[in-house]
């Protein structure tokens, strides 16, 4: 995308940045950082300088907000989700552009190689949240320990082998 000035015609509808921020939640300066980061560039640029952003760009920041909101991902790993998504693209285009079996064989070869990059990262990212479930369920069962020895009349034990059975029936102090 290049910096030029556009005149919107009907089905080219161009937005400002406070039109795309209040649609996708972002704020403007969260916009303009994407931007410096590359993670989006503006689709134009008014007379005036403005940026302007058409619906692709709405898209591109919506899944960026997605990445980073819902699946936690960091801008630098949004940053190669996203130009693995414009390899692909290409990849596309150049393996149908070609009949060569050794240029389809490099150009699939490197799309096997992007997928698996992200499909560890995504590994990466669902091993970290299944290791916070284990730490959570960890002080709910500690918490619910003291609620027990709270409905048993006893003090609540705060020691590593805390709620664990003892030989005699009590919780471990």
């Amino acid at each position: 995308m290049t910096d030029t000035t556009i005149e919107p015609t009907p089905s080219t509808r161009l937005l400002r940045i406070q039109e795309v921020a209040a649609d996708t939640g972002l704020t403007p300066r969260a916009i303009r950082y994407y931007e410096e980061l590359g993670l989006l560039a503006p689709a134009a640029r008014s007379d005036g300088a403005y940026r302007l952003y058409d619906l692709e760009d709405l898209e591109r920041l919506r899944f960026i907000r997605g990445l980073r909101d819902d699946a936690g991902f960091s801008l630098a790993e949004i940053g190669q989700l996203l130009e693995d998504e414009q390899a692909r693209t290409r990849n596309r285009q150049s393996f149908r552009a070609t009949s060569d079996a050794r240029e389809r064989r490099a150009i699939v070869t490197d799309a096997l190689d992007r997928i698996d990059r992200q499909v560890a990262s995504i590994q990466r990212k669902i091993d970290r949240l299944q290791a916070m479930i284990v730490e959570a369920e960890e002080r709910r069962s500690h918490l619910a320990g003291h609620l027990a020895d709270i409905d048993a009349g006893r003090e609540p034990s705060h020691g590593p082998e805390a709620h664990l059975p003892r030989a005699n029936g009590g919780a471990a102090r």
